[in-house]
C-alpha cells in the first residue's frame, strides 16, 4: 500500500520540458494541434456522458478531435428509458447543434454501451467488455451523484466502489493511454489550504468499504456525522474515499486526476452562458431572477470558487493527452479552480449580477428582483421566514380560496434547502494550489492555447456573468433574446404597481398617525409590508395579468437596515416615520412634509 504524506506533490516538472518537447514532436506549422492529432482514430470510453460536464465532453471531441475513431458512453436504464433510447435523446439536444452544423454525420461516432456504475464489472455484457477492452485508449471517469444530502450508502456505491469497479475494467483493456477521474476541489474541504496532493482520511477506506457491505441502512446513518467529520456532506467525503482509493489500487494504471471547484456554465463553449441544471449558483441567479429568494447567508470576504464548464473540459483533454505522452511516475492532480488565480468574491457577485437580473428580467417574474445577501445568520433567519415563509403560506392560503392548489410553500422548503446545502460553501474560504494547472497551459502550443484553452486568468467576470444571466434565460427558462422588450415592459409595470402599494400603505399610515394619538409601533410597519405581499399578488394576477402564473413572479427586498437607521436619526416620531417611509419606497425625503 502506497503511503501518503504532505511532500506527495505531483508537480510537473519543468526541467523536463525539453524533453517532453521532442517525446510529442515538432509542430509542422502554427495552425497543427498537438491535442487533436494525439485523440486521432482513437477511441474514447466516458461515464457521466448524460450529465452536465459529460455533454460538454461529448460535445467538445466531436467538434474538436473530429478525427477521433469513437465515444463509448455508459448508460443506464433510467425511469423505464433504456440507454438506446437516452443515447438518442442526448443527441438530439441543443448542445449539439455546432456539430450537426459542422457535420451530422460525426454524433454517429457516439455509441451507447448498456450498464450501471454501480454494478460489478459495471453491469456491462460480455461482448461490450471485450470491445471496450479491445478499442479503447482514453477512459474519461465523471459518473458520480452530486447529491449533497444523499445517504452514506448510496454516495459509497457510486462515489468510491463505481470508481474501484472502473479500475477493474480498465485493467483488461489492451491499449489504455490515459485514466482521467474526475473529483471535486472539496474533496479537502476540512482543509484551509489544499495542494495538489493526497490527504489522508481518518478510518482507512477498505474499513470504510467493509462497514458498507454489512452494516445495515439505520447504523450507518447513525454513524455517519462520526465518519464525516469537519466535511459538511457525504459527497465531499466520498469523493476524498474514490482519490485515496486510487492512490491504493491504481496498480501501473496512467491515472490522474482533476478536481473542479464550483462548475458553472460554459464561458465560450459550446455556447456562451451555456447550462442545462439549476445547481449550485445557477438556481441561486435564477430565484432571485424570478423574486423568490430575497435573502441568503455568505461572508462577503470569502472568494467564490466557481469555474466555467468548458475550462474544466478543456483541462481534462489535454490532462489524458499530458498523460499519455509524459507517462507520470504518480498520479498527477489537478486543482481546477479560480480562487487563487482570478479571485471572484461572494460580494462580487451579489454587486454583478443583480444589476444584470434587472437588465436582463424573465418574462414571468413574481415580484421586482432584489434581495441581499446577508452577513449575520440571525439576521438572515429572521428575513427568511418575513420574506420567504410568511408570503408563501399567505399567497398559497389565498390559492385555496380561490380554489387552486398551493405551490409556493413546496417551492420555498425545495429553495431553502438547496440554499441551506450552498451555505457551507458561501461562508468560507479555501486556498487552492493550481501550480500543476498552470505548468500545464504553459505546455499548449499553437492552435491548442486557443482551442483546449483552460486559463482562467484571462476570464472577465463582469462579461462572464453578463452570459451566464442571458444563458439562464435562454437555456433553462427557453426564452429568446426577442422577448426582452415585453419582459422590460412587464417588470417595469410590476415596478410601478409595487411603488403604488408602497405609496397607498404611506398614505393610509400618515392618516392614522393624525387622527390617533394612541402609540402606533414601527414593528407594525414590517408586518403592513408583509401584507403587501399578498395585496400584490391579487392585483397582477386577476386585475393585470391573469395570464401569468404569479408562482413564478419576483420581489424588491425591504431594506430594514436602512428602515433602523433612518429612525435613529430622526428627531421626531413623525419625521423619523416619514424618512422611513419615503426611504423605503424610493421617494427623496424632500418631497415629504409633515
Amino acid at each position: 500500500m502506497k503511503t501518503m504524506n504532505e511532500n506527495h506533490r505531483n508537480v510537473i516538472d519543468n526541467a523536463n520540458l525539453d524533453e517532453m518537447h521532442t517525446s510529442l514532436g515538432v509542430m509542422n506549422s502554427i495552425n497543427d494541434s498537438l491535442i487533436s492529432s494525439f485523440y486521432a482514430n482513437k477511441s474514447i470510453f466516458i461515464t457521466g456522458a448524460s450529465g452536465f460536464m459529460g455533454k460538454v465532453l461529448v460535445e467538445k471531441l466531436l467538434r474538436s478531435c473530429s478525427n477521433i475513431k469513437s465515444i463509448y458512453i455508459l448508460l443506464r436504464t433510467k425511469k423505464n428509458v433504456d440507454p438506446c433510447d437516452r443515447l438518442n435523446e442526448l443527441i438530439r439536444s441543443k448542445i449539439f447543434d455546432r456539430v450537426r452544423e459542422m457535420n451530422a454525420n460525426l454524433l454517429d461516432k457516439v455509441i451507447v454501451i448498456p450498464g450501471d456504475i454501480v454494478l460489478p464489472g459495471l453491469g456491462i455484457s460480455d461482448t461490450n467488455i471485450e470491445l471496450l477492452n479491445q478499442e479503447v485508449s482514453i477512459v474519461f471517469h465523471s459518473a458520480a451523484t452530486v447529491k449533497f444530502d444523499e445517504p452514506m450508502r448510496t454516495s459509497i456505491n457510486f462515489n468510491a466502489l463505481g470508481t474501484r469497479h472502473m479500475l477493474e475494467l480498465c485493467r483488461k483493456m489492451k491499449k489504455l493511454e490515459a485514466f482521467v477521474h474526475v473529483s471535486t476541489a472539496y474533496s479537502n474541504c476540512d482543509r484551509h489550504d489544499v495542494g495538489e496532493q493526497f490527504y489522508p482520511i481518518t478510518v482507512p477506506y477498505n474499513k470504510i468499504i467493509e462497514l458498507n457491505e454489512w452494516m445495515d441502512d439505520e447504523t450507518l446513518a447513525a454513524v455517519t456525522p462520526q465518519l464525516l467529520g469537519n466535511r459538511p456532506n457525504t459527497y465531499t467525503y466520498t469523493k476524498a474515499l474514490a482519490e485515496t482509493l486510487l492512490l491504493n489500487e491504481q496498480g501501473s494504471l496512467p491515472v490522474a486526476i482533476v478536481r473542479p471547484s464550483i462548475v458553472t456554465a460554459a464561458w465560450r463553449e459550446p455556447y456562451p452562458g451555456w447550462v442545462d441544471n439549476i445547481n449550485g449558483p445557477t438556481g441561486m441567479v435564477l430565484a432571485s431572477g424570478k423574486g423568490l429568494l430575497r435573502s441568503m447567508l455568505y461572508d462577503s470576504k470569502a472568494c467564490a470558487d466557481i469555474i466555467p464548464v468548458d475550462m474544466v473540459i478543456n483541462l481534462m483533454i489535454a490532462v489524458a493527452w499530458y498523460t499519455a505522452m509524459r507517462r507520470p511516475k504518480n498520479i498527477q492532480i489537478y486543482n481546477c479552480t479560480s480562487g487563487t488565480l482570478n479571485t471572484l468574491k461572494w460580494s462580487d457577485i451579489e454587486r454583478i449580477v443583480f444589476p444584470l437580473i434587472i437588465k436582463y428580467p424573465s418574462l414571468n417574474v413574481f415580484r421586482y428582483p432584489g434581495g441581499t445577501f446577508k452577513e449575520s445568520r440571525s439576521f438572515n433567519r429572521i428575513c427568511s421566514v418575513f420574506c420567504h415563509l410568511i408570503p408563501a403560506y399567505l399567497i398559497d392560503g389565498i390559492r385555496l380560496l380561490c380554489w387552486q392548489k398551493p405551490m409556493l410553500i413546496r417551492i420555498y422548503q425545495k429553495l431553502q434547502r438547496a440554499i441551506e446545502a450552498l451555505e457551507y460553501f458561501t461562508t468560507r474560504g479555501w486556498n487552492f494550489d493550481s501550480t500543476n494547472v498552470i505548468a500545464l497551459s504553459q505546455e499548449l502550443r499553437g492552435i491548442d492555447q486557443k482551442e483546449f484553452h483552460f486559463d482562467v486568468r484571462n476570464l472577465n467576470w463582469s462579461s462572464y456573468w453578463e452570459d451566464y444571466v442571458l444563458g439562464i434565460r435562454k437555456f433553462i427558462l427557453k426564452e429568446e433574446i426577442s422577448t426582452l422588450p415585453k419582459a422590460r415592459k412587464n417588470l417595469k409595470r410590476i415596478y410601478y404597481i409595487q411603488q403604488f402599494l408602497y405609496l397607498s400603505i404611506a398614505m393610509i399610515i400618515s392618516y392614522l398617525l393624525a387622527t390617533s394619538t394612541s402609540f402606533f409601533p414601527y414593528e407594525w410597519l414590517s408586518s403592513i409590508m408583509t401584507i403587501i405581499w399578498p395585496t400584490e399578488f391579487i392585483v397582477q394576477q386577476y386585475n393585470l395579468n391573469p395570464q401569468s402564473s404569479p408562482i413564478f413572479e419576483h420581489p424588491l427586498s425591504m431594506n430594514f437596515t436602512s428602515i433602523t437607521q433612518s429612525s435613529i436619526q430622526s428627531q421626531s416620531r413623525h419625521s423619523s416615520l416619514w424618512t422611513l417611509l419615503a426611504s423605503y419606497i424610493g421617494l427623496p425625503t424632500s418631497s415629504i412634509t409633515t
